[in-house]
């Protein structure tokens, strides 16, 4: 079996180049010694930063991945919820966990939308949310006919729902915590920094760095879409680029318990659309100021030119007079030798 790091940016990942036996059927697999995952599954993990003894959920866990690291990370110690909406893929999930020797984390079926009505008061929570997929074309090609754009903005909705819900499970007050990680496996802005600016905008969260060595920063701005000033904090992975599936990774502190009121929505709607007045007002003074710039450049240069020509011609001038002055003289001087 030959493997490597898998990076500078991991200490525990491996990445695998090839091997004589099947990976998922090795003795050390079956005893629990590792598990299979993407390198880009480490990230939103490792921007979470689980301490041990506190309470997590994990929003939307199967098949495990990332539940079963976060357990490494807690040291087996605390609670660790791993919630899913689809029950077939838990079987997975709890396989995963026993094989592993886990034994602090809960596993439940839910509606990962209706948890605030069931869970509260967690210190982190994890919402790798459901998406479109599209980082992962690389590994499934078909994604490139199977999806539309109407699922993903179907898609989008749901990752709001979603995000509001993961946020209004997290205790403001926690004494170690009070983050929300949100990552999707797509590369789309509408289910990335368009969901993140959606929640800045609904309850009181604020971004923060992820704390990742690897990644681009989040889009501010899009087309016609602007973002807040902070979503470059987000990080977001290319497949083209960082060698590994795409990726899009975000960090959230929650600040205050409960939601923003439709005054405050509103503000937070204006301020938006200020900041981004004052930024087109400030591209068009530096536009103008920028043409003024090369306008006065040119003058000089015209000038100079002008200057260049005019100097040439009094040239040109002198030289002419200096030749009729010779003319002259040596008119004047035959003239004289006549004269004798």
């Amino acid at each position: 079996m030959q493997l490597d790091p898998i990076a500078e940016w991991s200490k525990v990942g491996l990445k695998i180049y090839e091997s004589t036996v099947p990976i998922g059927a090795t003795p050390e697999y079956l005893a629990g010694h590792y598990i299979l995952q993407s390198p880009s599954s480490f990230l939103p993990v490792m921007t979470l930063a689980p301490q041990p003894n506190e309470r997590i959920l994990d929003m939307a866990a199967a098949p495990g991945g990332k539940t079963s690291y976060i357990a490494q990370l807690m040291k087996n110690t605390g609670v660790l919820v791993a919630n899913d909406l689809k029950k077939e893929r838990l079987k997975s999930t709890n396989a995963n966990l026993h094989r592993l020797g886990i034994s602090n984390v809960v596993v439940t079926n839910y509606d990962g939308r209706k948890l605030p009505n069931i869970f509260k008061k967690f210190d982190r929570c994890l919402l790798d949310a459901p998406c479109s997929g599209l980082g992962v074309i690389s590994r499934d090609p078909s994604i490139k006919v199977q999806k539309t754009w109407d699922d993903v903005r179907k898609l989008s909705h749901l990752q709001k729902e979603m995000i509001k819900a993961a946020i209004d499970c997290v205790d403001a007050n926690s004494k170690t915590g009070g983050y929300i990680v949100y990552s999707t496996c797509s590369i789309s802005v509408e289910e990335n920094e368009a969901v993140v600016e959606y929640a800045l905008q609904h309850r009181y969260v604020k971004l923060v760095e992820t704390g990742l060595e690897v990644g681009q920063p989040g889009l501010t701005k899009y087309n016609e879409k602007r973002f807040h000033p902070t979503m470059n904090l987000s990080k977001r992975i290319y497949p083209h680029v960082h060698n590994m599936d795409g990726f899009y990774v975000a960090k959230l502190k929650k600040f205050a318990n409960g939601e923003k009121s439709q005054e405050a929505i509103s503000t937070a709607h204006d301020e938006a659309e200020a900041r981004h007045v004052q930024k087109e007002k400030q591209k068009k003074v530096n536009q103008k100021k920028k043409a003024q710039k090369t306008k006065k450049r040119e003058q000089k240069e015209q000038e100079k030119a002008e200057k260049k020509e005019d100097g040439a011609a009094e040239g040109a001038k002198k030289d002419d007079g200096k030749k009729k002055d010779k003319k002259n003289k040596s008119k004047s001087k035959d003239k004289k030798k006549q004269q004798k």
